[in-house]
C-alpha cells in the first residue's frame, strides 16, 4: 500500500469536512495498535489511506455510559421536581407514576429510576408520615407505595418501608374515623401485602396491636368492600401464625356484638374457617355467639348455626347447649315493644313489633333441631337439659309464629327418636292434640287455640327428673333378678302361654338403657336377653 507524500506520522482521514486522528489508537509503550482495533482500507479519489476504527462493542459501551448519565440526570430532575412541588403538582406526579408503573417488577422499577427507585420510595414514605392524619392525596400515596410493596423481586422495598415504621402508620390510619374509607381500604391492602410476606411479618403486625385495630375497623366500617378486605387480612393473620392465632380468634369474637350484619357474617365465617386451626375454642365465645342469634338477617343466623355445629366437638359444647335451651323460654315482659310515636292517630298504639328475644327464640329452636339430628350424644345431653319442656313452651308462644314452627319441627325429632319423650308429651297435651302434632308438625301451631297454647306454655314435663326417679339401684336390680328366677320356676309349672307373663316382667324392668348407669350390669343383661327371647 503506497503512502502518499505529505502524510504525517499518525495518519488522518480528510474529506467531507471530517478530520479523524487515529494515532492515539496506538499503544504508547510499543507503538503498536491495540488489539481491539482493526485496519480498513479506503480508496478515495486522491489516494489510499490506512484507518484504524474501534469495534462495535466499544461504541456500545460509550453509548451506554452516555444513556446512564442522561437517565441519572432525568432521575435527579424528577426528584427535584417532587421536592419542590406542592399538593396539586405532587398529585399529578402520583397519577402519572401509578398509570405508568402499575404491575411492574422490582428490576423494572429500578430500570425506570436508574437504580434509584428507593430514593423515590423514601420520599413517598416520608410524606405519608407527614400528611396521613389530614388525608391529603392519601389514597394515591398509598397506591404508589403499594406498587413498590407488590413488585415481584422487590423484597428490599418492603424492608425499607418497615424500617421507617410503615406498619404502625398504616394501623393508625385505620383508627382515624375522619378519613375516607377508600383510603383506609388502601391501608388494609398494604397490610395484606406485609402479612403475605411471611410469618415474621404477621407477628410484627400482631405485636403492633394490629389485630385490635383491624377488628375495630371491620366492626365500624360502613363499606362492604373495606369490610371484606379487613376480613381477608384477619384470616391471613390467623393462618401460619401459631404464636398469635388465638389472639386473632378472640379479635373476631369481639366483632360479634357489633351492629353491622355484614361484619357479623364475615366474622362468623372466619371463625368457622379458623376453628380447625385453633382446635379448642375459648369459653368466651359462647355468649357472643348466642347473642348473634337475635339478628334479623338470615345470613347471619345461618353462619352462627354453622359455627355452632363446628363447636360441638369442643369443651364449650355444654355451655352452648345450656344457652340454647335457656333461649327457648323468652320472658313475657320483654315480648313486645310499643312505638312511642304513631303515623296517624297519636291516641292509637303503634303496631307491636316482635322483640329480638323472639327472633332469638326461633333461631335457638332451629339450631337445636339441627344439632340433635347430627349427633345422638348431643340429643341425649339436650334431653337432660330439659329441652322437651322448653320446646313445648316455645310452641305455645302464639305471639311469634316462627318460634312455634321451628320448635315444632325440632320437637318432632325428639318424639320420633325417643319413645319415652313421646310418652311424656302425649300425657302432657292429650291424645287429640298429640295426634294433630304427629300428623303435621310444621303446621301444628295453626290448629291450636289459646287454650291449647296455654297448656303447652305452662307444661311441667320434666323428663330428667322422671328418669332419675325411675333410675334403678343395685338392690333393685338384685330384686328384679330374684323375681325373674321365681317367675321362670313358676312358668315351668304353669301351662299358660309365655306372652301372658311378659307384661309382668316389663313392669319390673322400668329403666332406659340410654340413661341407666347399670345398663351393663350382668343381671340387667340377662333380663334383656330373656325379654328378647320372649318377645
Amino acid at each position: 500500500m503506497v503512502k502518499p507524500a505529505g502524510e504525517t506520522e499518525g495518519p488522518t482521514l480528510s474529506g467531507a469536512g471530517h478530520n479523524l486522528d487515529v494515532a492515539r489508537c496506538k499503544d504508547p509503550a510499543t507503538g503498536v495498535a491495540a488489539p481491539h482495533w482493526q485496519e480498513q482500507s479506503l480508496k478515495p479519489t486522491n489516494g489510499s489511506y490506512r484507518l484504524i476504527l474501534p469495534l462495535i462493542n466499544d461504541w456500545e459501551e460509550i453509548m451506554t455510559s452516555v444513556k446512564e448519565q442522561e437517565a441519572i440526570k432525568k432521575l435527579m430532575a424528577f426528584l427535584q421536581e417532587w421536592d419542590s412541588a406542592r399538593k396539586v403538582a405532587r398529585s399529578r406526579i402520583l397519577d402519572n407514576f401509578i398509570k405508568s408503573n402499575h404491575g411492574k417488577t422490582g428490576p423494572e422499577l429500578e430500570l425506570e429510576f436508574s437504580q434509584g427507585a428507593s430514593l423515590f420510595l423514601a420520599r413517598l414514605t416520608a410524606w405519608l408520615r407527614m400528611i396521613y392524619m389530614y388525608g391529603t392525596c392519601l389514597g394515591k400515596l398509598l397506591k404508589s407505595i403499594g406498587i413498590f410493596l407488590s413488585a415481584a423481586s422487590g423484597h428490599r422495598y418492603l424492608m425499607e418501608f418497615l424500617e421507617i415504621g410503615g406498619v404502625l402508620t398504616l394501623l393508625e390510619i385505620l383508627g382515624l374515623s375522619h378519613l375516607k374509607e377508600e383510603d383506609q381500604r388502601e391501608s388494609v391492602k398494604l397490610l395484606q401485602l406485609v402479612a403475605n410476606a411471611g410469618r415474621k411479618y404477621k407477628e410484627l403486625i400482631c405485636e403492633s396491636y394490629g389485630v385490635q385495630s383491624i377488628a375495630e375497623f371491620l366492626a365500624t366500617s360502613r363499606s362492604a368492600e373495606a369490610q371484606e378486605e379487613a376480613q381477608l387480612l384477619l384470616e391471613s393473620l390467623g393462618h401460619g401464625n401459631p404464636k398469635y392465632q388465638n389472639q386473632v380468634y378472640k379479635g373476631l369474637v369481639a366483632v360479634l356484638p357489633c351492629t353491622s350484619p355484614r361484619a357479623q357474617q364475615l366474622s362468623l365465617q372466619t371463625l368457622r374457617v379458623m376453628q380447625d386451626v385453633v382446635g379448642e375454642a375459648p369459653g368466651s365465645v359462647a355468649e357472643p355467639l348466642l347473642s348473634v342469634l337475635r339478628s334479623r338477617h338470615l345470613e347471619v343466623q345461618y353462619e352462627a348455626i354453622q359455627l355452632l355445629r363446628a363447636l360441638m366437638a369442643c369443651k364449650v359444647r355444654l355451655a352452648l347447649l345450656k344457652g340454647l335451651v335457656a333461649l327457648l323460654i323468652a320472658p313475657r315482659e320483654e315480648a313486645f315493644a310499643f312505638c312511642d310515636e304513631t303515623a296517624q292517630d297519636p291516641a292509637l298504639l303503634c303496631l307491636r313489633e316482635p322483640m329480638l328475644v323472639y327472633i332469638q327464640q326461633a333461631a335457638a329452636a332451629k339450631a337445636i333441631g339441627i344439632l340433635a339430628k347430627e349427633s345422638a350424644e348431643v340429643a341425649e345431653e339436650l334431653i337432660q337439659l330439659k329441652v322437651v319442656h322448653s320446646l313445648m313452651v316455645a310452641v305455645g308462644n302464639q305471639d311469634h309464629v316462627d318460634s312455634q314452627r321451628q320448635a315444632s319441627i325440632s320437637l318432632e325429632y325428639f318424639v320420633r327418636t325417643f319413645p319415652f319423650v313421646e310418652e311424656h308429651m302425649r300425657m302432657a297435651v292429650g291424645d287429640t292434640l298429640f295426634q294433630l302434632f304427629m300428623d303435621s308438625p310444621e303446621t301444628w301451631y295453626t290448629k291450636m287455640d289459646s287454650f291449647h297454647a296455654e297448656i303447652l306454655a305452662s307444661n311441667r314435663v320434666d323428663i330428667p327428673k322422671e328418669m332419675e326417679r325411675l333410675q334403678p339401684t343395685e338392690a333393685h336390680l338384685q330384686s328384679v333378678g330374684k323375681y325373674t328366677s321365681r317367675w321362670l320356676r313358676w312358668k315351668a309349672e304353669d301351662n299358660k302361654p309365655i306372652s301372658c307373663h311378659t307384661g309382668i316382667l316389663h313392669k319390673q324392668l322400668v329403666l332406659s338403657p340410654m340413661q341407666c348407669r347399670y345398663a351393663n350390669h350382668p343381671v340387667f343383661k340377662a333380663i334383656q336377653h330373656l325379654l328378647f327371647c320372649l318377645i
